[in-house]
Order: C-alpha cells, then sequence, then structure tokens
C-alpha cells in the first residue's frame, strides 16, 4: 500500500472548498429540497429524513443525513420487510438521481464529510476491516467517490476497498474534479445502482 502523502491541498484547501460550495448548494438546492422532503412526507411518511451514524474521519462517529426512501412495512411478526419489499417507486428515483444524498450537505458543512471521499459506510464494518481497508477512514467521507464513480454497487465489496485505498494515498485537487465531473455522468445514466443481488449493496462481511 502506498503511503498517502500530506499536502497543503487536503489539509486546508480541500475543507475551504467544501464549506463554500456546501453553502452554495444548501442556498441553491433550498427549495428543490423543500419540495422532496414534502413528497418524502406524503409518500414514505415520516421521519422526513433518515439518520443514521456512520463512521468518519478518524472512524470517529457522525450522524449522516439522507432523504428517507423506504416504507416501513413490518410482516406478521412485526419484523421489517426485506430492503427490496420497503423500497417504493419514488424511493428508488431518489436513488438512482442520488437526490437523497441532498441532505449529506449539512454533514459537509459541519465538516463530518467532503464532496470527494470514500463513502460513509456502517459503523459494524469497521472491527471486520484489515489495516489495509481500515485506511478508507485517514479522510473525511465523501458525497461521492473514487468507487462511485467506477462502478457504484455493480463491484464487490473488495474492488470497492481498492478504489478506496487507490484514492486515500493519491488525494489531490486534480482527481477530486475529475471524480466530480465522472459523478454527473455516473449520476445522469443511473449506471451501477444496483449489484444484481440486492435492492442497494450487498452486506460487507469481510471477504466478498
Amino acid at each position: 500500500m502506498r503511503k498517502r502523502k500530506n499536502s497543503f491541498y487536503t489539509y486546508f484547501i480541500k475543507r475551504i472548498l467544501d464549506i463554500i460550495f456546501s453553502i452554495i448548494g444548501l442556498i441553491v438546492l433550498l427549495v428543490p429540497m423543500l419540495v422532496i422532503a414534502l413528497i418524502v412526507r406524503v409518500r414514505l411518511g415520516t421521519p422526513v429524513l433518515f439518520v443514521q451514524e456512520r463512521p468518519g474521519k478518524n472512524a470517529k462517529l457522525f450522524k449522516m443525513y439522507k432523504f428517507r426512501t423506504m416504507i416501513d412495512e413490518c410482516d406478521a411478526n412485526s419484523n421489517l420487510l426485506s430492503d427490496e419489499k420497503r423500497l417504493t417507486k419514488f424511493g428508488k428515483f431518489l436513488r438512482s438521481t442520488s437526490m437523497d444524498e441532498l441532505p449529506e450537505l449539512i454533514n459537509i458543512l459541519k465538516g463530518e464529510m467532503s464532496f470527494v471521499g470514500p463513502r460513509p459506510l456502517l459503523q459494524q464494518y469497521l472491527r471486520i476491516y484489515t489495516p489495509e481497508q481500515a485506511t478508507r477512514h485517514d479522510v473525511r467521507p465523501g458525497l461521492t467517490g473514487l468507487s462511485q464513480v467506477s462502478g457504484r454497487n455493480a463491484m464487490s465489496w473488495q474492488e470497492k476497498f481498492q478504489y478506496d485505498v487507490q484514492y486515500v494515498s493519491n488525494v489531490s485537487f486534480w482527481q477530486d474534479l475529475k471524480i466530480f465531473f465522472l459523478t454527473v455522468k455516473v449520476v445522469f445514466l443511473c449506471e451501477g445502482i444496483s449489484d444484481g443481488k440486492c435492492a442497494t449493496a450487498e452486506f460487507f462481511n469481510g471477504k466478498n
């Protein structure tokens, strides 16, 4: 594994850009976000936001915000149904366009996330990462990242982590700019939303 180089961009410029563009994004997208929130409230119920603790930089936990995309439908034993059955048509639309991620602009402004970086994953994965995979937490998690523009959910976990480690080892302005524009392409074409097995992403078990 290549050792990540410290840089002025990584520790200063990148954060300044995150603050500036998250403020601009929240202002420009305020009305669309309010409209989405209203539709989510009517179609999917409350709470409008899906809030979950995720590990960020240095594996420090933070509350990540996303628009709700599933209904709380249970079986006869009061157990939640599978993601496939709870993910509505509108929820799929939000995910395919990545509009469910818009509230993460708040996380970016707060300094818990960045526009570009490894995606914040589930807390329970921390204990099964290899030392190399754990380096994904050397930087702030991102709204988008190298693995997202290289296949999104339509790749194995091992491939995703390889891209995450590659990103962390080579953080630069030009790489972030390239990932940003590739993200626009991926979202526009709705590429790699599903892994072909699950409605979202397959659960990581340390081997897959």
